[in-house]
This record gives structure tokens, C-alpha cells and sequence, in this order.
């Protein structure tokens, strides 16, 4: 029996881990396939942000899952201190006393090979099988297994297939610059930006792919007018783009609910709304789209609120907020009278530009006999006083 064995911190699992994985056992052909992720890899800390072990081993239960046999084993995750590759052969040479073991791993692990913890023991009970994470590489491991060959008598297969670069740490970096939705696996990477592990921030084109499936189609125009404004704004005040960006596309994610879909939503999320905003699907939208917001996309506070807040504003707004609340208003599709003084004003003075259209809302909602919201009222006051 032959027992192949792929480790690793896993973090996050990538497609190269899993087509690493899966042309070794094209070649090897082994019995029984396990995949390990490391609970404390002992060469190097995890970087800040990254999800503990048991996140690690259901991401890499995620991105493995299309592979044929492979088996995620959670010894390493049972252990406690440091994940030493020896501790993890002892395991397997004891649960499997017969098999023939192969680690399989990248070039840049054998050539460290002889700074692992007992790699004495682990070359004398393991075979290694060893794939080129590069171009240029395969000179270098053929040398290094020959080498280690000659010296310890070493069972070294050097795997003659074509590299995947792709690094978990410049997964990482891809991330946090709002890629990587094109590199990751669906479901891992869903999964990443939910949980907004590694400090993530979604690609944009995948968030509005997903955020738009929730909109009528008619809306689609002005959603998309809204991000467009909300950026510019942004970019003229010194907000995050992306995040003006995020906050754009999902603003109106729950408008075409039905009230009692709205309340629905309310209850899941332990929402509780005034009589006022029971009857008024404008009002509830923005607070069930910010839960929904960060259930499905993990959306951080600051982002949360600026959709939270779009519809009635509140005294001392953030600025993302305030970007939010007139972008929605403003945005390229709006043709009403006054709108294009708002427009300008928005570029030249935020807070003068939120006194005006909190005020030209609430004269719209007079003129229609709607009672407006007392948040609404509030904000007023603030921005008047603000700006007078």
C-alpha cells in the first residue's frame, strides 16, 4: 500500500495546492491520499489576519473537494505547540505500519529540507515526491535530489510537469487589493470574503455579479450610478474608493422586498422597526440591506453604515456615510429640479450639500403628506447648524 501525503498551512488553499496534489498522484498512483493542513507550521508565524486552524481545514475541505480519494485529515489540527512534519510521519507510521509513505511537496521545500525538524527520521520512513513551484526550478531539485540521494540513500522522485506559480502569501496580497475572485476557487474565495479573513475586500466585478441578482432589473441603472457617484465623491474627498465602491453596489440589495419580506429579514436579524418604518419599504430597506450586506459579504462597519444610513442620514455622519447618502441622490440617472445645484454643491462643501438634501427630502415628503423619519429631522438640525 502506498500512502500519499500533501501538507501545509493552507492560507488560504489555492488551485496550485490542489493541482500539485493532483499530478503527483497521476504519477505516484497511491492507495490512499491524505491532505494535512498544519495547526502551528513551526518555520514560519501566520500572518496577521489569517483564520485559525479550523477555517484553515474547512477552506482546504472546500478547495479539495473536486479532487478524486483526497481525504482532509485534522491530526495536525489535534495536536497541541508547534505542526512538526516528523510528529505527523510518526503518526502515520504507527496508523499504517506496512505502507509505503510519500511526502509530497514543492521545490522550495526540499531544497530547506535539511533544516526540518528530524528530517533524518522523516528521509528514512518517507519517500519524497517533489514538484517545480517555478520556472528554472527543475535544475535545482534534479542537483539537490541527487545530492541527497547519494548522501542518505534518499527515495527522491523529482515530478517533471509544468509549474503553477502561485504563492499563498501572494494570495493573500490579491486579497486585500480586491482580487483574487478569478484565481481562488468559487466557493473558497465566497467563503474568504464572508468571513473577510486576511483583511479581504471583494473584487468589484464579483460583487456585482452577486449584489445584482437581488435587483429588479430596472434598478440596475441607477445602483450602478450610484457606485459610479459615490467613487468620484469619494476620490474629490479623500474616502476609500473601494470601499465608497462596495458600499455603492450593495446600498439598495433588499429594495425590491416586500414588506413582509422586510419584516422577515427584520426577525432573523433581531431588527426591530418603529410603526413608521413598518410602513415604508424606503425606510426598512437600508437597515435589512446592511444586515443582509454582512451576512452574505461580510461588509465592515464603516461600510455597514453607510448603507444603513443612505435613506434618512443621521447626526455626525462619517464621511463614507455622507458619500453614501448624496451619491444615492445624486447619481447620474436623477433628473429632478435642483438637482444639478446638489450636484455641484456635493463637490464644493459635503456638509452644506447634506443640509440641502436633507432638506429638499423633507420638503418632497411634506409635499406627498409623509411623515418623515425622526432621524431625518435630526440630521437636519446637525447639518443646518454645520453649515450656518
Amino acid at each position: 500500500m502506498t500512502l500519499a501525503f500533501y501538507g501545509g498551512s493552507f492560507n488560504p488553499p489555492h488551485p496550485a495546492h490542489v493541482r500539485a496534489c493532483a499530478l503527483a498522484c497521476e504519477r505516484l498512483r497511491p492507495d490512499k491520499l491524505l491532505v494535512i493542513p498544519a495547526s502551528t507550521p513551526p518555520h514560519k508565524p501566520l500572518p496577521e489576519g489569517s483564520p485559525d486552524a479550523a477555517e484553515r481545514f474547512e477552506l482546504t475541505r472546500i478547495a479539495f473537494r473536486a479532487l478524486p480519494g483526497a481525504e482532509i485529515s485534522g491530526m495536525e489540527l489535534r495536536r497541541s505547540g508547534k505542526s512538526y512534519s516528523s510528529d505527523t510521519v510518526r503518526e502515520l507510521r504507527a496508523a499504517y505500519p506496512d505502507a509505503r509513505l510519500c511526502m509530497i511537496m514543492g521545490a522550495d521545500m526540499l531544497l530547506s529540507f535539511e533544516e526540518w525538524h528530524e528530517w533524518r527520521y522523516i528521509l528514512s520512513e518517507c519517500a519524497l515526491a517533489v514538484l517545480p513551484r517555478d520556472e528554472g526550478d527543475m535544475a535545482a531539485m534534479q542537483r539537490e535530489a541527487a545530492r541527497m540521494r547519494e548522501a542518505y540513500g534518499a527515495d527522491i522522485s523529482v515530478l517533471d510537469v509544468a509549474p503553477m506559480p502561485m504563492s499563498s502569501s501572494g494570495m493573500r496580497e490579491l486579497l486585500i487589493n480586491r482580487r483574487g475572485a478569478d484565481e481562488l476557487d468559487g466557493e473558497v474565495y465566497a467563503r474568504i470574503i464572508r468571513r473577510r479573513d486576511y483583511g479581504a475586500k471583494p473584487q468589484l466585478d464579483w460583487l456585482r455579479a452577486r449584489a445584482y441578482k437581488f435587483l429588479k432589473p430596472a434598478r440596475v441603472p441607477h445602483v450602478a450610478g450610484c457606485e459610479h457617484e459615490a467613487v468620484k465623491l469619494a476620490e474629490r474627498w479623500g474616502e476609500d474608493p473601494g470601499d465608497a465602491a462596495e458600499a455603492g453596489i450593495l446600498h439598495d440589495i433588499t429594495k425590491k422586498l416586500s414588506m413582509p419580506e422586510q419584516l422577515k429579514l427584520a426577525e432573523k436579524y433581531g431588527i426591530v422597526f418603529d410603526t413608521l418604518e413598518r410602513g415604508n419599504i424606503k425606510l426598512t430597506h437600508a437597515v435589512t440591506g446592511a444586515a443582509l450586506s454582512r451576512e452574505l459579504f461580510g461588509v465592515t462597519d464603516r461600510v455597514y453604515g453607510a448603507i444603513r444610513w443612505h435613506t434618512t442620514g443621521r447626526p455626525g455622519m462619517t464621511l463614507l456615510e455622507k458619500i453614501i447618502y448624496l451619491a444615492d441622490y445624486i447619481e447620474p440617472t436623477r433628473d429632478f429640479e435642483g438637482v444639478e445645484p446638489l450636484r455641484a454643491l456635493a463637490y464644493e462643501d459635503i456638509d452644506a450639500a447634506m443640509a440641502l438634501g436633507l432638506r429638499m427630502s423633507l420638503d418632497e415628503l411634506a409635499a406627498a403628506g409623509i411623515t418623515p423619519h425622526g432621524d431625518s429631522l435630526e440630521a437636519l438640525r446637525w447639518y443646518g447648524k454645520e453649515t450656518t
